[in-house]
């Protein structure tokens, strides 16, 4: 039963074209099981900064949808689902939670011995400003960077380094993972039994994955005009 899993878990991993039917598959092979297939997928896509690759928005929003259409089906038989919408989310905010939590004590724990003065070019005064400035946007950072791929994953690793106060990241830990895992996999159960969704479910979850993008092209764009502008400066007086 393992065996199955994994490897189902393998091919959601590795083929993001196919999300859906592969993701369908977990859930039709595994039950129950598939409930800690996917919360190890988001644990890990938010948990472990070696891992920013694995699906996140999108996994959402399709096991949302998967849900609502094996809750419908198992109405329509007569027997119980073998997964429900309301645990599946339970679940996936406990993986979120626990995911950046693990994060951030990563974080703390290389961050010292990463800035104790050993490698020239760490130093501590940069940690320091780190520390300054998620103590005065840290939660609004922590809660924006869910919603958005790659940063979610380092987001938490950077407020460890930062020495962000843990009560302070985790209030806000908790409030965005539930925004992010209620917001993505309700969008996904009440809109994927809209027909233009169906009909065209993977541009959706292509849209999703643009959109989730686009603060952090944001971002880029943002520190290439920056950077342009302080290098046409003119020279000072001498």
């Amino acid at each position: 039963m393992l065996e199955t899993l994994w490897e189902d878990l393998l091919r959601v991993v590795m083929e993001p074209r196919g999300l859906r039917d592969n993701l369908a598959t977990l859930v039709n092979n595994n039950g129950a099981l598939s409930y800690i297939g996917v919360g190890l997928i988001i644990f890990c896509e938010t948990g472990l900064v070696v891992t920013p690759f694995l699906p996140g928005d999108s996994l959402l929003f399709v096991t949302g949808f998967i849900c609502a259409t094996v809750e419908s089906a198992s109405a329509d038989a007569g027997r119980a689902p073998a997964v429900t919408a309301l645990t599946m989310s339970l679940v996936l905010f406990v993986a979120a939670v626990v995911g950046d939590a693990v994060n951030y004590h990563i974080g703390r724990w290389i961050g010292p011995k990463a800035f104790s003065g050993r490698i020239k070019y760490l130093k501590r005064e940069h940690l320091e400003r780190t520390h300054a400035f998620f103590e005065r946007h840290g939660g609004r950072a922590v809660v924006i960077a869910r919603f958005v791929p790659i940063i979610r994953t380092f987001a938490p690793f950077v407020a460890g380094i930062g020495a962000m106060s843990y009560g302070k990241f985790a209030f806000y830990n908790v409030f965005g993972a539930a925004l992010w895992v209620g917001s993505l996999m309700g969008a996904g159960y009440w809109l994927g039994g809209l027909k233009f969704v169906q009909d065209h479910f993977e541009k959706v979850v292509l849209g999703i994955i643009v959109v989730s993008l686009m603060p952090l092209a944001w971002e880029w764009w943002k520190v290439r005009r920056d950077a342009r502008a302080v290098r046409t400066l003119p020279d000072p007086p001498r």
